[in-house]
Formats: C-alpha cells, structure tokens, sequence
C-alpha cells in the first residue's frame, strides 16, 4: 500500500467495480472511456479524487471506483463512494446510460459483447486474452468488491495469510449476488466465483483452489506460489508481459509490492454502503481471527488447501444455506456445538466482531439485510419469483440500478 509500511488493520483500501449499461435496456455499454474522458478531459485509465478514484478496467464496460490510498477509517468511506457513483451517473446520462451494480450482468453475451480495454495496458488485456481467452463469464461479465489489508514484515503477512485463507470459504455466504447468467437461473448464488474458478483452467497453477496455500512467509509464498505460476507461464507468455503478482488468480492474493493482501471473492453488492458493510464485517472478522479472540487459528492454520476449498465450493452453491459440517473448520473460527448454514456464522461472527470503533450507522441497513433476509443473489431470486422473461429481469436490474443511485438497500 503506498505510504506504508502499514501494520495489521492500520488501514485498509476498497475497490468497488460497476458495470456500465443502456438506460433503457440494460445491455451492456463499453463507455468507460467516455466517462473519464469527460470528467479529465482526455482518455485516461485513472482519474484521482482526493477521496475515491476511478480507472478503468479489463473490459470496456466496466469503470472501478477505489479509496484513493489507504484509509484509516472505513466510517463514512460509503457515502464517498456513494457521492462518486452519483457523479458518474451525471456523466452518463447524456449517453443514455448508467451504472448497474450486482456481480454480474443477468443476460450479457460475453462472446458477442466483450470489448477490451484498448488504451493504456492494452498490452496486458491483449495477453491475458491471447492466452485465457477473456470473452466469457468470469472475464468480461464480472464485477467484484477488492478489500486490501496490510501488513509489515513475515510475522504480520503469516497471521494475515492464515486468517484470510480460514474466513475466506464463508466469505461469498455474505455477498453473492450473481443467481443468474445468460438469462437463465444457474442454481448457483455466486455465478461469478463459479466461473472465477475456472477462468484460468489451462494453467492451473494462476489459480491453485482458490483457497491460498498455508503459506505464511515471503519467501516461501515466492518459492511455493509465484515461482510455479511463472514457470507453467513463461512458454504462453515468453515477453514476461505477465510475469507479476498481479498474475496471482487465487481469491486473495498477496502484494508484497505494496504490503498488502487482496481479497477477490466478493460479489459487488447494490450501493456501496452494502459493499462497505460487508468490507467491514470481513475485516472485523479477520482482525478478531488474527488477534486469537475468537478460535484457534494457531492449531488450524495450515488447515487442508483442498478441505477449505471444499467448504468454498457449497458456499459458492449456496451462499448463506450452504451447511458447513466440518468440526475443525467450525472451531477455527471459534464455532461450537451442531453445523449450521454459512449465514448462521455470519450473524455470530456479528455478534461477536462489531461494532469497531469506526463502525458506521450506515452499515447497519445492509448487514441487517443480509442477516435476516439473506444474501442479494436470494433477494434477486425472491423478486423475479422463477420469472426470468427479459421483461422481468429488466424490470428487477432496473430496481437495483436505481438502489445504486438512491445507496439504498434491495428488498424483494
């Protein structure tokens, strides 16, 4: 993270990614480029604000909003966000567009409707594509919500890496909202990540499980993860275009360049005080994780890679439902007694994790929904009622574009 070094949960740093869309039927729009153009004057990849900045992405039809730097504070980090997309929303209404949130768009054809960025980075876009082929669901239609968490030095980067690769199996039970791809209801609540996993298929060391390895030094996460993944690399990629930590497909990968892991398995919810709220119930998680108060990480922590990704794969199913039986797993995270549904944890972890100190009164809607009426993808799913006729998936994407511009909460 630039201007660390920054100790463990001293800061943090949010991406948020939106999908660019027709105002009046919903297809997908590759504008990005018009957006920045008209708010700096010149086609650019970044635009800094002194709070939220935006860039580009690896399709045209997506523009990413970031806090600008880490923040130390995540109270009232929604409502900037939530300012921005206003913005943005101003710059596109001339073009007879908006900003759509959710994971992923319901009914866009990746194969027809991809457009790679073509500007700065192009390079990069053009050899992910050449090599993984990026016109298909989990490349181009696909939006995320990236929580970075620093760290300084082995010791920091172990307790982070190990409660990171605990948690983050149950992470999409809070966040999935992709229940539907190609016009259809997939039977998966997190589409996006169903499809993230297999994005990079034909070299299967990019992504490993998803779930990191135990791994809890720079050294050895060198040797053991990066070190393979450039090797199985170099033959499709000789010029080393991608020969960087940005390669690193897993869901949360470490920036050794910038002192910090990414978290990449949760879906972009409907406003950003949704996005935040989870942001922020993940991080609380984590820092109670890592601080020994809740289970013990220390017996657990080299948990079996293929064990977790087990238990992430029922989540990605069925997000908050997905019955998670696994006793160790259970008392990692300081779980006892009978197994439960993913959403069940979630609302302990609650209980016992929040608030922090700079909990934000805004966050408290959107956790409340999630809690007790269930995850967006179930949302979504209760108000098309097994309707997925274009008229009604328009009709229910239109409700969550306007909860996007109103940074109001989805109900079905």
């Amino acid at each position: 993270m630039s201007g660390g070094p920054f100790h463990l949960f001293q800061v943090a740093g949010l991406e948020i990614e939106y999908m660019i869309v027709d105002a009046a039927t919903l297809r997908v729009l590759p504008r990005a480029d018009l957006v920045l153009r008209d708010a700096s004057g010149a086609v650019v990849s970044d635009m800094e604000h002194p709070d939220i900045s935006w860039s580009n992405e690896l399709v045209s039809h997506v523009i990413e909003l970031k806090t600008s730097g880490p923040t130390s504070r995540l109270a009232g980090t929604a409502g900037a966000f939530q300012d921005h997309v206003r913005r943005i929303n101003a710059l596109l209404a001339p073009h007879r567009a908006r900003l759509l949130p959710t994971g992923a768009h319901p009914f866009m054809d990746p194969g027809r409707e991809t457009v790679l960025w073509p500007h700065e980075y192009g390079p990069v876009y053009a050899a992910f594509d050449r090599i993984f082929g990026c016109r298909g669901h989990g490349w181009s239609n696909l939006q995320s919500m990236h929580v970075n968490l620093p760290f300084h030095g082995d010791e920091e980067f172990g307790r982070l890496h190990a409660a990171i690769r605990l948690l983050l199996p149950i992470m999409p039970a809070l966040a999935a909202s992709t229940p539907v791809l190609d016009g259809r209801i997939t039977g998966c609540l997190d589409s996006r990540m169903s499809f993230y996993g297999k994005n990079s298929a034909r070299v299967p060391s990019v992504a490993g499980r998803i779930v990191p390895e135990p791994v809890f030094d720079e050294a050895t996460y060198r040797r053991d993860i990066l070190g393979p993944m450039y090797r199985d690399m170099a033959p499709l990629d000789p010029e080393g275009v991608l020969r960087d930590e940005f390669l690193n497909a897993r869901g949360a990968i470490a920036r050794f360049d910038r002192g910090a892991i990414e978290i990449r398995v949760l879906d972009t919810q409907e406003c950003p005080a949704a996005d935040v709220a989870v942001a922020g119930l993940v991080r609380a998680a984590l820092m109670a994780l890592a601080e020994g108060r809740l289970g013990d990480m220390e017996r657990f922590r080299a948990m079996d890679t293929a064990r977790l990704a087990s238990i992430l794969a029922s989540v990605i199913r069925d997000a908050d439902a997905a019955r998670i039986e696994d006793a160790d797993y259970l008392a990692a995270l300081g779980i006892s007694g009978r197994p439960r549904p993913a959403g069940e944890i979630w609302k302990e972890l609650c209980e016992r994790c929040l608030p922090l100190p700079d909990h934000d009164p805004a966050w408290d809607a959107p956790l409340a929904s999630i809690l007790e009426r269930g995850c967006l993808s179930r949302r979504i799913l209760a108000a098309l009622g097994g309707d997925v006729s274009r008229d009604r998936l328009m009709s229910v994407y239109r409700r969550l574009a306007d909860c996007l511009e109103a940074g109001e909460v989805f109900h079905e």
